[in-house]
């Protein structure tokens, strides 16, 4: 089979207008995905330049394919379809090792196409080293070797405003834009760099936050040889990933004229804010995750499609979100059902086999997160509490027992809840604590929940009730009386 290469596989170059720090899997089957697909639909014409942003040699670099390599999206379509999708994905310029080529790096500074940076460097990449130095080469923290670039470019250009970029922070935290920003700023600062440079940061660039979401499942080691025989070429960089994606960006129209993705049908928005969007995520796609895991298991489920497709747990499902998690979320109709039925959509992924246990990884944070702050807003909304949201955290407490059946659940927390339910339920076995007592110390946790929530308005015997119910009629009898 031939190598996929550019000798061997002719595919437009187009000018580097981008550079992005990280060369992962996310970022390939996302980001550079879509800009292939703008260079095809909007005439975007734009390459790019990968920064490799970590000291590593273990792995080759893209430049080995020429940048080429292929997506495999794989899915169920809108039409409710299981599809596969494969692309050459062809964007791709170079990828510069940072830490071997820094003055290459800094070159791409002096690039005047460059009008976009993008980086995905993990949720620990957006820090701050106090010990980075201005002439360090390169810095340890990425918004420290950002920081160098910035100021190259800025001294290059005499300061133009013409030559201020877009960022757009990939990483998962909150306001990942003003949080890259503050930092660069703090190197600034640190740097003693001049007053004329911090007004061109803020004045001539523009940090944008964003929030992506696709479920990147990466190289495929399984199936690697057979896909390599089915497109009749080697790519050593194939990535595969999931039929949805969304990528929401708070900025200005800046974005739009440079991506001009509004001529494409690529599900990319520009908002105001991005929080009621991190919400609508984190409240529905993980909030249904987390209210699943406990009860789906101990009902002897072990995956999110098999959950989805279980007749009880597909009901349980669509009323949590339907019925309690949506009401409390201030979107329209419209379009927060039809995000709703996507996400169903998504967990009924043919190719995707989410286990359970590992949605199940620090449940307690997540359950805080994901689900407690709608639970207490719709009891707020209507002075009551919400059955299926209450039927999850008991299924909590009974899944952090320990046991389906009389097989140990591999439980993975913070040492303090490992250990606290241990003894809580021991003491219960033993005949020394009453349910409601175990309930009670638990929720009265304020440290974890933010507040006593033995305080709020029946919940405590309301979660006991539902506890009792799991442990002496099963999970599957339980939500049976509880869904409509």
């Amino acid at each position: 089979m031939q190598q996929l290469n550019r000798s061997n596989f002719q595919y437009p170059n187009h000018p580097s207008k981008i550079m992005q720090f990280g060369e992962g899997n996310f970022l390939r089957a996302f980001f550079d995905w879509q800009i292939d697909l703008l260079n095809q639909q909007c005439k975007l014409d734009a390459g790019v330049s990968i920064i490799r942003p970590i000291d590593y040699d273990s792995l080759p670099l893209l430049n080995s394919q020429d940048g080429l390599y292929t997506t495999v999206v794989r899915g169920i379509d809108e039409a409710g379809k299981a599809v596969q999708q494969t692309r050459i994905i062809s964007c791709i310029n170079e990828e510069i090792p940072v830490y071997q080529q820094f003055d290459r790096y800094l070159a791409l500074a002096e690039d005047p196409n460059i009008e976009l940076v993008v980086s995905n460097t993990t949720e620990a990449g957006i820090e701050f080293i106090d010990s980075d130095k201005l002439d360090d080469k390169p810095a340890k923290a990425f918004p420290a070797k950002l920081t160098q670039w910035l100021y190259h470019r800025y001294q290059h250009f005499a300061g133009a405003a013409s030559a201020g970029v877009i960022l757009l922070p990939c990483e998962l935290i909150d306001y990942n834009g003003e949080k890259l920003q503050q930092i660069v700023l703090q190197y600034c600062q640190l740097w003693q760099l001049e007053a004329g440079f911090v007004d061109w940061l803020e004045t001539a660039n523009e940090f944008c936050s964003t929030l992506v979401d696709r479920i990147v499942t990466g190289f495929p080691r399984d199936e690697h040889a057979a896909l390599q025989t089915k497109f009749g070429y080697t790519d050593n960089f194939m990535v595969t990933c999931e039929y949805f994606h969304l990528f929401v960006i708070q900025g200005s129209d800046r974005i739009k004229q440079f991506l001009r993705f509004d001529q494409s049908d690529l599900n990319i928005l520009l908002v105001d804010d991005i929080a009621p969007y991190k919400q609508r995520k984190v409240a529905i796609l993980n909030g249904a995750h987390t209210a699943m895991v406990p009860l789906a298991y101990l009902a002897g489920l072990d995956a999110v499609k098999e959950t989805v497709e279980d007749p009880l747990f597909s009901r349980f499902v669509q009323q949590f979100m339907f019925n309690e998690v949506i009401p409390t979320l201030n979107f329209p109709a419209e379009e927060i059902n039809n995000f709703a039925n996507a996400v169903i959509t998504r967990f009924q992924n043919p190719y995707i086999h989410h286990l359970l246990l590992s949605i199940a990884l620090n449940s307690m944070t997540k359950f805080t997160t994901r689900i407690l702050p709608q639970l207490l807003q719709y009891q707020a909304q209507t002075d009551k509490l919400p059955p299926l949201m209450i039927a999850a955290l008991a299924g909590q407490l009974l899944f952090y027992r320990g046991l389906r059946g009389n097989e140990a659940i591999p439980l993975k927390d913070d040492d303090f809840w490992l250990t606290k339910f241990s003894a809580l339920w021991q003491q219960y076995q033993q005949g020394e604590l009453p349910l409601h007592s175990l309930v009670e110390s638990v929720l009265a946790e304020s440290t974890h929940w933010g507040q006593d929530l033995n305080q709020v308005s029946g919940m405590t015997a309301a979660v006991t009730s539902s506890l009792d119910k799991l442990l002496h009629q099963g999970v599957r009898d339980t939500l049976s009386e509880l869904l409509v």
